[in-house]
């Protein structure tokens, strides 16, 4: 018997995540760049980074940062991120044991849960929530608990939360500032989840990506700022948002020791390690804290030119307090749900979103749609030219 005798034959497996297809953000883009339109959908600018970030990239290469870093992370960029931690929020996590350089946000959010999660365990998300953490769950073998942020004001309800905690809660992801509402926890709700969780075992997850885009002089309260928090907490940031640089795919944990160990022993085999020279670059960039001091005020200024152009239009305005997100009630405008709304904008108007109802488990529908404003401001205004016909 040859080769040529033998039928050709891939074999069939359960998937491991069967209800799950291709990303909302994956297809409203390609239907952006299908029809012309202008991409307010996902989540990325359209601008470059600042080109001194660049040079310090280029001058790590150049200087040989080419090989394998440590597991963890570049010594540097690991005691920089500790430092601006302990300015911004006055708890200090020693570089060593207690911060970690991750490819991305992403990945440091599936290591966390891959880290603590085990078969059988639940874990409580938000509704509506960044898609990757119930896929994460699944992949995990925990189950995902959805409780509901309040609808309309996305406000956490703590009675909701309290009632989804049972002797099998694992951990609870939280998202501040929040994708894809553009609402921030205060420090009110922070001091009453830690009320909430003192009692139990429950571990936090603090997805904090956008941190540095908080508005109208508001401070970002990082769960590394209330003590019982911080003990339980995997704190997640990310250099791809904060300095406009998605592609790069790099992001941090930080994490009391026993939790940093544990993490770490998934993340040395799902990505070992980090790109070097990014990381030796970032460390450089980062001892000047002008750039994610002046955020707040850059992406206001954009949130800001946003907001005066549909003002007066048939699409509300929700409010919009942090992230680069701007979220918009779209009753007046057409009877289509979220969905279909998102499809027809792209298609006959020339303008991406994102549906509300992607966010959800449920696909709970409040006819409400998110636009991305991290764009240039000549993005903008051609997107709102087209926006004010409607």
């Amino acid at each position: 018997m040859t080769s040529t005798d033998i039928a050709p034959r891939t074999p069939a497996f359960p998937s491991k995540l069967p209800q799950v297809g291709t990303t909302i953000f994956t297809v409203m883009s390609a239907l952006a760049a299908e029809h012309g339109a202008v991409n307010l959908g996902q989540g990325f600018p359209d601008f470059h980074c600042d080109p001194s970030l660049i040079d310090a990239v280029d001058r790590a290469m150049r200087a040989g940062h080419n090989q394998y870093p440590p597991m963890a992370g570049v010594p540097a960029l690991r005691e920089a991120v500790a430092a601006k931690i302990e300015a911004l929020h006055a708890r200090r996590y020693d570089a060593n044991t207690e911060i970690t350089i991750t490819a991305g946000a992403t990945q440091a959010i599936l290591t966390a849960i891959l880290v603590t999660v085990h078969a059988g365990d639940e874990v409580i998300v938000l509704d509506p929530c960044y898609d990757s953490y119930a896929p994460n769950v699944e992949l995990a073998g925990g189950t995902v608990v959805r409780v509901p942020l309040t609808p309309g004001s996305f406000r956490p309800d703590f009675g909701k939360i309290a009632a989804a905690i049972t002797p099998r809660t694992r951990a609870l992801i939280i998202n501040s500032p929040h994708n894809p509402s553009a609402t921030i926890w205060t420090a009110e709700d922070m001091r009453t989840l830690e009320e909430l969780l003192a009692p139990t075992d429950v571990l936090l997850i603090s997805d904090e990506v956008y941190e540095h885009m908080v508005f109208d002089g508001a401070q970002h309260e990082s769960a590394a700022r209330f003590p019982g928090l911080a003990a339980r907490a995997f704190i997640v940031s990310s250099f791809g948002k904060t300095f406009h640089v998605t592609g790069w795919k790099v992001g941090t944990v930080a994490a009391p020791v026993a939790l940093t160990a544990e993490f770490r022993k998934v993340h040395q085999f799902n990505v070992f390690t980090v790109n070097t020279p990014m990381q030796h670059g970032l460390a450089a960039y980062l001892q000047d804290p002008a750039p994610y001091l002046q955020l707040p005020a850059f992406y206001q200024a954009k949130r800001d030119l946003f907001r005066q152009g549909l003002e007066g239009s048939r699409l509300r305005l929700r409010p919009s307090t942090g992230s680069y997100f701007q979220c918009v009630d779209i009753s007046a405008v057409s009877d289509l749900n979220e969905s279909d709304f998102c499809q027809w904008l792209t298609r006959e108007v020339g303008v991406a979103a994102i549906p509300l109802s992607a966010f959800y488990g449920d696909g709970f529908d409040q006819r409400m749609v998110r636009f991305c404003f991290a764009k240039q401001d000549d993005t903008l205004r051609q997107a709102l030219q087209r926006l004010r016909k409607l």
